[in-house]
């Protein structure tokens, strides 16, 4: 990529870096960062203003335009360029058999989700649009999950169905907030207290709580099992945690660890969590694109003297200390604990 052609040079979130790095030794492996959403599209499509759309979804937001370098220096970064042309393809399942139809659609996914990006060549974005029938299309959107989080998803579509209303004229929308300004918000944290902040949470810590130690590398698509609880016992869940001044969220995390205490056969165990990492006190980063979703390790202690309801509050209270320094790295933090990988379930 030629000097001249670059926009700007920016750093890396500690989650960027740990993915580049992730892809990179693991070039072998499926990589599990691809991510993919369908669009189903009724009516009338147009495929090339729908391909206009997506493009000025690059111009408009520089992060996704980013190339990722580590070669030859200290610190990785991201590299973005003044232009990049948005991968399109184009199937059309029309005349295919309505019974076999859905399963090559099928095939046309998995094969496009499980193609790797290579996080120098930009952008880690590609659209392919795929013809059912006269007048239904879905369109795959894959991206490596390096350029941005769920947060982001959800924005990031809004936008492309208001750029295909308006020909791809993005003055229709706000002003972006950029992505580097989070990155600037990064670099101005204050690293010592953070450091002492997750040591402490950490003292006496020795034992990581890994559940499969040989699980080997991912060489085949992950399996998913979905499940669902009842309106009733949800409500009931509800009404616990409020009556002891505790989130759900801390609820689940309690149930878990106890989960985990079984597995493993300790009483102080470690598993992951993820925060959103959008800091409240930069204007705007709501409607943000990028990666701002941040994994944590949360530390749970059993202390068979207390009750259910004391164990939970005091969990709660310990994350609640952390949480001005979640903006640290997890290989940070790892560190720090004086640990390699501190947990495998999350």
């Amino acid at each position: 990529m030629a000097k001249s052609g670059l926009e700007d040079i920016l750093p890396l979130s500690p989650l960027q870096e740990g993915m580049l790095f992730h892809n990179l030794f693991d070039d072998e492996e499926l990589d599990a960062y691809n991510v993919q959403v369908f669009i189903e599209l009724e009516g009338n499509t147009d495929p090339e203003r729908l391909r206009r759309a997506g493009q000025a979804l690059l111009e408009r937001h520089a992060n996704l335009r980013a190339a990722f370098r580590h070669e030859g220096l200290k610190r990785p970064v991201q590299l973005i360029p003044r232009r990049a042309d948005l991968p399109w393809g184009e199937e059309d399942l029309a005349a295919v058999a309505e019974e076999e139809r859905e399963a090559a659609a099928e095939r046309i996914a998995e094969r496009d989700r499980w193609t790797r990006f290579d996080l120098s060549r930009p952008p880690l974005i590609r659209f392919t649009l795929v013809r059912l029938a006269p007048g239904r299309h879905r369109l795959l959107m894959t991206l490596h999950h390096i350029l941005l989080d769920g947060w982001s998803m959800p924005i990031l579509l809004r936008e492309l169905m208001t750029l295909y209303t308006v020909h791809g004229d993005a003055t229709a929308l706000p002003r972006v907030r950029p992505y580097r300004d989070y990155l600037g918000w990064l670099g101005g944290r204050d690293r010592d207290t953070a450091r002492q902040a997750w040591t402490d949470a950490f003292t006496g810590f020795d034992t990581p709580s890994i559940v499969a130690p040989d699980r080997g590398a991912l060489t085949a698509a992950p399996e998913r099992i979905d499940f669902s609880e009842d309106e009733a016992a949800s409500a009931a869940l509800t009404r616990f945690a409020r009556s002891h001044g505790l989130t759900v969220n801390t609820v689940i995390q309690g149930a878990w660890g106890l989960v985990l205490s079984h597995l493993t056969g300790r009483d102080d165990v470690v598993f992951g969590v993820t925060v959103s990492g959008r800091p409240p006190e930069l204007p705007g980063v709501d409607t943000m694109v990028g990666l701002f979703m941040n994994p944590l390790p949360l530390r749970v202690r059993l202390r068979p003297a207390e009750s259910l309801a004391e164990f939970l509050r005091r969990t709660q209270s310990e994350q609640a200390r952390l949480i001005d320094h979640q903006w640290v790295g997890l290989a940070e933090i790892q560190r720090w604990a004086g640990s390699g990988e501190l947990f495998d379930t999350a």
